[in-house]
């Protein structure tokens, strides 16, 4: 079957389209604000899962997402399950009306906060990719006919900032080739190395073969800035920037001056060939969504 989701609709479009994170908490609350994530100009919100540590579940947060009216894509680690619980998850959303679904491996358990956990990686994301294809096509990965309907649309992740770029693109040739339809990337600060990433991707015969969304992250102050190129070393943050943050003041003004760059990011972003979206990465905080979301619409 076909996915019929807002999101797949959207992506065989001719519109740019915008996507949004939502960070769920460790607690049982939820802060899903109808103003920022209901936006016209939102396709889709993503539901992290466990991306900072222990949260609500990415599957939870997905419904209470749908139940707001809100389009969700339910992400999914592989860290943390083996494929078993993965497939369990999916059957689960799919019943639960969760028509897209982001698969990732996940950072490894001593960058959340969680060293003492085991990680699981029984299967990695481009085997789980692959496996939600198979899940489209009615079956479970052995072979097991699935009861009902199951039809989701398959998201992946990229780094466009990888090194060396030939296996980069090998990387996500293989992640297209499972099955995935849209990518979306990390954040996106150089834009000038996100164009050559982009024409190598076109080079290697990708391009159009998945919808292509660029991360962009409003960064809160310099020091976030330092913190996530020392922590995660796939960060690549130009000094300009976290000079630039480091000039605009205190903790209110670099944080409006994250905001500005990032809606200056977009606006080079927009109209690059190869390219059909944005999703933002709002790193928890979802309250700048709206201010920049409303800065380049």
């Amino acid at each position: 079957m076909k996915p019929d989701s807002k999101l797949a609709v959207k992506i065989s479009g001719k519109d740019f389209i915008f996507t949004a994170e939502y960070l769920p908490v460790a607690g049982t609350g939820l802060t899903i604000d109808p103003k920022i994530f209901g936006s016209a100009a939102l396709t889709a919100v993503n539901a992290a899962d466990n991306h900072y540590g222990v949260s609500m579940s990415s599957l939870a947060a997905s419904a209470a997402l749908r139940q707001a009216g809100i389009e969700p894509v339910f992400q999914i680690v592989t860290r943390d399950r083996n494929r078993i619980a993965l497939q369990s998850d999916l059957l689960g959303a799919a019943y639960l009306g969760i028509r897209n679904v982001l698969c990732l491996s996940g950072f490894h358990q001593t960058l959340i906060g969680c060293g003492e956990s085991a990680n699981v990686f029984d299967i990695d994301s481009i085997q789980l990719i692959d496996i939600v294809r198979k899940m489209n096509g009615g079956h479970l990965s052995d072979g097991t006919k699935i009861q009902g309907d199951f039809a989701v649309l398959i998201g992946a992740a990229a780094n466009p900032d990888l090194k060396p770029l030939e296996l980069n693109i090998i990387r996500l040739g293989k992640k297209i080739a499972a099955g995935a339809d849209f990518i979306q990337t990390q954040a996106v600060f150089d834009v000038d190395n996100f164009k050559a990433w982009l024409k190598a991707v076109g080079d290697a015969g990708l391009a159009g073969r998945a919808a292509i969304l660029a991360g962009v992250l409003p960064l809160r102050s310099a020091a976030q800035a330092v913190e996530l190129t020392s922590a995660h070393t796939d960060f690549i943050i130009p000094e300009t920037i976290i000079d630039r943050l480091t000039a605009a003041g205190d903790a209110g003004a670099q944080e409006k001056e994250g905001v500005s760059i990032a809606a200056e990011t977009i606006n080079k972003l927009k109209g690059l060939p190869g390219l059909k979206g944005v999703h933002i990465l709002s790193g928890g905080n979802e309250s700048r969504v709206g201010e920049l979301l409303a800065a380049v619409t």
